[in-house]
């Protein structure tokens, strides 16, 4: 597992005092003004929050320590901001997109059903796009289809309901 996640991208300035506008790639904009710390690509670079503001829109306005003039900020325009995991505590049964992507799909008795190559907010709930060759098929996540996810082993046990994964 990734101990860096994305979690935003500056898309603008904001201002002249050096803020970015930043869209948040996670649950929310106050998620990611929760955050004190952010990084570039592999921990690279480190990034001190002085503040941070939702906007909405899936917004937030970040002012990083160092940046100070909207020139600055200027040069910081679509980079990708990211999140170390252990500043991101997840309640239990919770998952971070990056760690079901590209699991693996099975059923109780071992019988491979695809790969998850999506996950989609709608909600009521979330679902996981499945992809196996050519096809596509969408599950919800919710306990009576979903059974297990063990993110170690890369493996997502799935009761595949009547129709789910019907190849017509």
């Amino acid at each position: 597992m990734e101990r860096y996640l994305e979690i935003a991208k500056i898309v603008s300035t904001h201002g002249v005092r050096g803020e970015v506008n930043a869209e948040a790639w996670c649950d929310s904009p106050k998620a990611l003004c929760r955050l004190k710390k952010l990084y570039s690509k592999g921990g690279e670079k480190i990034f001190e929050v002085e503040r941070s503001r939702p906007k909405g829109d899936g917004m937030a306005i970040i002012k990083l320590r160092g940046i100070d003039t909207p020139e600055a900020a200027r040069v910081l325009r679509n980079k990708i901001l990211f999140a170390d995991r252990e500043d991101m505590p997840l309640p239990e049964g919770s998952y971070f997109i990056a760690d079901l992507v590209g699991m693996s799909a099975v059923t109780e008795g071992g019988e491979v059903l695809g790969r998850v190559s999506d996950v989609f907010s709608t909600g009521a709930n979330d679902v996981y796009e499945i992809t196996r060759g050519e096809k596509k098929f969408y599950i919800p996540a919710i306990p009576s289809v979903v059974l297990n996810v063990d993110t170690e082993a890369g493996k997502m046990t799935v009761f595949p309901m009547e129709g789910l994964f019907d190849e017509d």
